[in-house]
């Protein structure tokens, strides 16, 4: 009897799930008993849901005026229907590639000098030993985080100006006054060194997570071995924290045609465009105060495009190089 029934299942795979009894929960009732059981983290779920379904996946539909000709009266749908023509304009305008030459130096700069920034920091911290002033540290450089850009923009600016501290310094050991504010060759290094001050102790956050969850035993190992502190950190620290680092870069690496508007718009004027005005600040003077639509969203759709392109070749090349990666 057994052998015949084993011989039924192999002869038809299906034939146990047909075969259960009439009192066996249906598969609604299934998703709804794990439904209940999940409920309080599916509420934790679904705030951040919504806020992208309201407003990154629902705007998604207004795309569509970069190949129309959009009329406010007649609507999205009912306005002209022009193809490529915007993405024609954007190729052949100066201003725009003047645009994207900012943003892209902004964020290799920031690669540059600014990613590395938080590692250290956290590498640095994790080598702390007295708890008290670890911790006051690290509240110390968490706090400019919190700190409204406007604030920053508005403390840098009264720093940099002509009549600023850094001038009336520059003064008393005889140095020349600099316009900082109105020099475009000075924007990018007020740019990049404000960025790492306000965000790197915060940034340093998700690595000494990452450092915290190196096992303790390699530690213990190494310096069994005789490893000094330095070799510790090398051998054990640093190849601890590198798949985290890795994962972030590749997250950094989709925001390489993106720099955020508000600080840029903050700290620019007319006489920095050289070198200040990115593709958000581009995109507001066209597309807002311009209302000029159709090509704003047709520049911001170029600007996700590549974005995804740079996520894309960043993933498989640390797939390629390593065992780490997004998909």
């Amino acid at each position: 009897m057994a052998r015949s029934k084993i011989s039924a299942v192999k002869r038809n795979p299906l034939a146990p799930l047909r075969a259960r009894p009439a009192g066996a929960d249906s598969w609604w009732l299934a998703v709804r008993r794990h439904l209940l059981r999940d409920r309080y983290l599916l509420l934790l779920f679904l705030p951040p849901l919504l806020f992208y379904l309201t407003f990154h996946y629902g705007p998604m539909f207004g795309v569509i005026i970069a190949f129309k000709k959009f009329n406010a009266v007649k609507g999205i749908l009912g306005s002209e229907w022009v193809g490529l023509h915007y993405f024609e304009r954007l190729v052949s305008d100066p201003f725009f590639w003047r645009a994207v030459r900012n943003t892209v130096l902004l964020n290799i700069y920031s690669l540059i000098w600014s990613f590395p920034a938080p590692i250290i920091l956290a590498l640095a911290l994790n080598e702390v030993r007295n708890g008290t002033f670890k911790r006051i540290t690290q509240t110390v450089v968490y706090l400019p985080h919190f700190i409204s850009t406007v604030v920053v923009c508005g403390i840098i600016v009264n720093v940099l100006a002509s009549d600023g501290i850094a001038n009336a310094v520059l003064g008393a050991f005889g140095g020349e006054s600099i316009p900082f504010m109105v020099e475009p060759r000075w924007f990018r290094p007020i740019y990049i060194s404000s960025g790492i001050w306000q965000s790197a102790g915060w940034g340093s956050i998700i690595f000494m997570a990452a450092l915290a969850g190196i096992n303790p035993e390699l530690y213990e190992a190494a310096i069994v071995d005789g490893a000094s502190r330095w070799e510790q950190m090398r051998h054990v620290s640093i190849p601890g924290v590198m798949p985290t680092v890795l994962i972030v870069l590749i997250l950094r690496m989709g925001d390489i045609m993106e720099v955020g508007f508000e600080k840029a718009f903050l700290l620019q004027n007319g006489s920095t465009y050289e070198t200040a005005d990115v593709i958000s600040t581009y995109v507001y003077r066209i597309g807002l105060v311009g209302a000029d639509f159709s090509y704003a969203t047709a520049v911001n759709l170029f600007q996700s495009a590549i974005g995804l392109l740079f996520v894309w070749a960043a993933n498989h090349l640390s797939r390629r190089l390593s065992e780490t990666s997004l998909w």
